[in-house]
């Protein structure tokens, strides 16, 4: 094996030299041959001298890759202060994560507790104790993705608010933030996993005057009062009456037909709420001649479209620095 490039030459001449090389001593010979005989001698030696050179060769590039190793090695100790230096990105949170802080700080002032729970849910808990029964045609709405026959992944976070009324008796006044998942076709407004908040407060005198204020104060905070609401009468198995809530577009302010946002309507739909059905508070032994509620419910992806100004849901996850660093924490 050739050590060094001197010693490679030396191997090289060896075999390749034109005056005494080795491959010069066997393509001589074939002069001395039968005719029948030299084709298959002359090809031989074709593939000998092929065999040789691609053999140099490859040693001779190792050399140049040990040369180069061997001098950044040599260097790696060293810093050339005289070198540009390279820009520090600060980071910070992604803007769902920043958005969902918001948005709990808002209800976190107003006396509110943060509870999590199972994105793995039962049926139960996703959807009889809140008053969907099996085959209730009000599931189908949900698009729900079962991994067996009693468990799925939650399609809201309202079996949260069914875990703390059996664990907490009333006062109750708590939100429920975190991942849900639906089997939807990713569109600019939809995405098959995303984030959403519910609320939920259950005491003594509740009416739907008190849901209606708080959700006006939460609405016009987050969005820093300049925002247009409207509530709109809704059914939802778990609330009675019901209520979805629109803002006005913030993408378009209602004046292009073509908005993918809202579709041209000039309102986006943000967040569904209403009063708890009494027959849900009897599922956990509250007892509703006592005790009334509200609840409500938002997608935190779609609202921080709103509040950014975003055509797209689906940008927030395709993680684009040049998107991302946009955000930052104020």
């Amino acid at each position: 094996r050739a050590k060094d490039e001197k010693s490679l030459q030396e191997v090289r001449n060896a075999f390749m030299s034109r005056k005494r090389g080795e491959l010069k001593v066997l393509f001589e010979e074939l002069k001395t041959l039968k005719p029948e005989e030299k084709a298959a001698f002359g090809q031989m030696v074709n593939d000998l001298k092929i065999h040789i050179q691609e053999k140099i060769r490859a040693r001779g590039e190792l050399k140049v890759i040990k040369k180069e190793s061997a001098v950044l090695k040599a260097s790696s100790g060293k810093i050339d202060l005289t070198l540009p230096g390279q820009k520090e990105y600060w980071g910070s949170p992604h803007p769902i994560v920043l958005f969902q802080q918001e948005i709990e700080n808002i209800f976190i002032a107003m006396g509110y507790f943060i509870e999590d729970g199972p994105e793995i849910e039962t049926d139960y808990y996703n959807f009889e104790a809140l008053n969907f029964p099996p085959y209730h045609p009000a599931r189908d709405d949900w698009d729900t993705l079962y991994i067996t026959d009693d468990l799925l992944l939650r399609t809201h976070t309202s079996p949260v608010q069914i875990r703390a009324m059996e664990k907490r008796k009333p006062p109750i006044r708590i939100i429920t933030p975190g991942k849900v998942y639906r089997r939807e076709t990713p569109d600019p407004t939809h995405l098959p996993m995303f984030y959403q908040v519910e609320g939920l407060v259950v005491d003594k005198g509740i009416t739907f005057a008190h849901l209606k204020g708080t959700l006006e104060h939460f609405l016009k905070t987050l969005f820093h009062e300049k925002i247009k609401i409207r509530f709109r009468p809704s059914f939802f198995p778990f609330t009675e009456p019901s209520a979805e809530i629109d803002i006005e577009c913030t993408v378009c302010g209602g004046e292009n037909e073509e908005c993918r946002v809202c579709g041209g309507s000039g309102w986006i739909e943000i967040l569904g709420s209403g009063m708890v059905d009494p027959q849900v508070l009897k599922n956990v032994n509250i007892d509703p001649e006592e005790y009334s509620g509200f609840a409500f419910g938002l997608g935190i992806d779609r609202t921080a479209m709103s509040a950014f100004q975003i055509p797209d849901m689906r940008f927030f996850y395709e993680n684009d620095l040049r998107f991302i660093r946009q955000f930052t924490l104020k």
